[in-house]
């Protein structure tokens, strides 16, 4: 609320907050006062109660970002960009600048959020592939490339493995198994599950070179499919760091707001399927995309072209 900039710098409070504080509290205090403690104007905060068509336009403005905020459970993680590409799919010519400042001025920005570490562990016998992608996470049509890896998700009884899939072209996840384990079974499923709903075989997957994606079983899966394996670099985290940033959204916007831990873990699973597969794919701004669009709408307006 207006009240927070209490706890900011003097120079972190933009002006119109100011205003909106003294609005908020004109019945306890004077105008007089509250302005002369705030150190504004009187004048400058009677002009700003007066309506002008530059404030229609940033009340319109702001009704029309509150309601992409709120269109979708997970939205209210949108920053200025997603915003911007929201308002644009919606045939709103706007630069990036308003609607960044639109949003700076009613304290709509985010903050950055911390990033997950890697958990796979290398098998330092077993044969490793090369890295075919060469940090080149692009694709020019679906099922080319793909990239996978594990993270852990800590619930009330237990940890909870999450195995996705992601499809470099358009960045939907495909594939997806989740299990209270991190063996190779928990990646083969979700690369099976991912060649069997795309009806896809022939891509390149890349991976670390955790343990599970050097196993026999793995391997064996990658070969009933025809796949070519590809891995990253010892030590090498931005190998695959279009994983890793899958990986921080799903933490950043999902788990890290709900307490997991205090879960059970088939409650968790529940909502980590409905994030990925249902609002991550279908419905989030994604911005690599051309014009934003998420992942599988992407993919369907392309489809002519991709096939």
């Amino acid at each position: 609320g207006c009240t927070r900039f209490f706890r900011q710098r003097p120079e972190e409070v933009t002006v119109v907050r100011l205003y909106a504080y003294i609005s908020l509290h004109r019945k306890r205090w004077t105008v007089q006062q509250l302005c002369r403690v705030l150190k504004v104007s009187e004048s400058g905060y009677y002009r700003s109660l007066k309506p002008t068509q530059r404030k229609v336009r940033q009340h319109a403005l702001l009704v029309k970002i509150k309601e992409i905020l709120s269109r979708f459970p997970g939205n209210e993680n949108y920053g200025a960009r997603r915003i911007h590409l929201a308002l644009r799919q919606q045939g709103e010519d706007i630069s990036y600048s308003t609607v960044y400042r639109t949003l700076r001025a009613h304290g709509l920005l985010h903050k950055a959020k911390r990033y997950p570490n890697g958990i796979t562990r290398e098998d330092a016998v077993a044969q490793k592939a090369e890295n075919l992608i060469a940090r080149d996470f692009t694709a020019d049509a679906p099922c080319q490339k793909w990239l996978t890896d594990i993270t852990e998700v800590p619930c009330r009884d237990g940890k909870l493995y999450v195995a996705p899939i992601l499809d470099c072209f358009n960045g939907e996840i495909v594939g997806l198994a989740m299990d209270d384990n991190m063996q190779a079974q928990l990646c083969t499923r979700a690369f099976e599950r991912a060649c069997k709903s795309c009806s896809s075989r022939g891509m390149i997957l890349h991976s670390d070179r955790g343990s599970q994606f050097t196993s026999r079983a793995f391997r064996a899966s990658l070969a009933k499919y025809g796949a070519i394996q590809s891995m990253s670099g010892t030590g090498r985290c931005y190998d695959n760091a279009r994983m890793e940033s899958f990986f921080a959204t799903l933490k950043k916007e999902k788990l890290y707001r709900i307490h997991t831990k205090k879960m059970p873990m088939e409650q968790v699973k529940s909502i980590i399927f409905r994030y990925i597969m249902v609002y991550y794919n279908r419905q989030r701004i994604y911005t690599s995309n051309p014009g934003g669009w998420p992942p599988s709408i992407y993919r369907q307006l392309t489809l002519p072209e991709a096939a």
